[in-house]
């Protein structure tokens, strides 16, 4: 099956496939339509080659055995990015390869659920490229994306928004929330936003002063 269409090159976000829990084949598609790039990281490569996606892009540290000619049969042209490096993720190497491509955002799924250690990894150092490349986290019950400068967006009444932090975030302003904070902090493990909402239909605003912060749009 054909996966994504043709766009402007560079200018719609990049769709990046870790090697975690699946989403729902509506969700990628919805993805899959504006992608210009399919990079998919390492063994993720077979899962996503059997639901019949057009890969660009195949990346990893292949620290296990890859049968790349079995993989090139399936799916050709394919660039095969090696990256060895065991301080970094594998999922930090598809996001900086992409940012040093030039792309000025990446929608990323399977990236949660299986491994807790790889979730967790996963959710909290997409913050370090924040300012880099847009970044947008998605499963199939949440949208996870880092609070750069002001955000703002209009959201219908009950529409629940978590505010998670990375480490310590002070200086939080909010407006159009049930729960508002004003000049505040957050601190991970200790005081977390979670399971806020839209108070009423209309525009939610948040900004913080220093520190890390992900915005959550969840779903039941």
């Amino acid at each position: 099956m054909s996966s994504h269409h043709i766009v402007r090159d560079k200018q719609e976000p990049a769709l990046l496939i870790a090697n975690g829990e699946a989403c729902c084949w509506e969700l990628m598609g919805q993805l899959l339509e504006w992608s210009p790039v399919v990079v998919v990281l390492d063994h993720a490569i077979h899962r996503v080659l059997d639901l019949g996606i057009k890969v660009d892009v195949l990346l990893g540290d292949f620290d296990r055995e890859v049968n790349f000619d079995e993989i090139l049969a399936r799916q050709y042209p394919l660039e095969i990015v090696a990256a060895p490096d065991q301080d970094k993720t594998d999922l930090e190497k598809g996001i900086e390869l992409l940012i040093e491509r030039g792309f000025p955002a990446v929608n990323i799924v399977w990236a949660t659920g299986r491994r807790a250690d790889h979730t967790l990894a996963n959710l909290t150092n997409i913050v370090r490229y924040k300012n880099q490349i847009k970044i947008v986290l998605f499963d199939d019950y949440s949208k996870v994306f880092p609070l750069v400068g002001t955000f703002e967006k209009w959201y219908a009444a009950g529409t629940p928004i978590s505010l998670i932090p990375v480490g310590t975030v002070t200086g939080i302003h909010t407006e159009g929330l049930k729960y508002n904070l004003h000049d505040e902090s957050l601190q991970l493990g200790y005081r977390n936003g979670n399971s806020n909402e839209a108070a009423t239909d209309g525009f939610v605003r948040i900004s913080a002063q220093s520190g890390d912060l992900l915005l959550m749009e969840c779903w039941d």
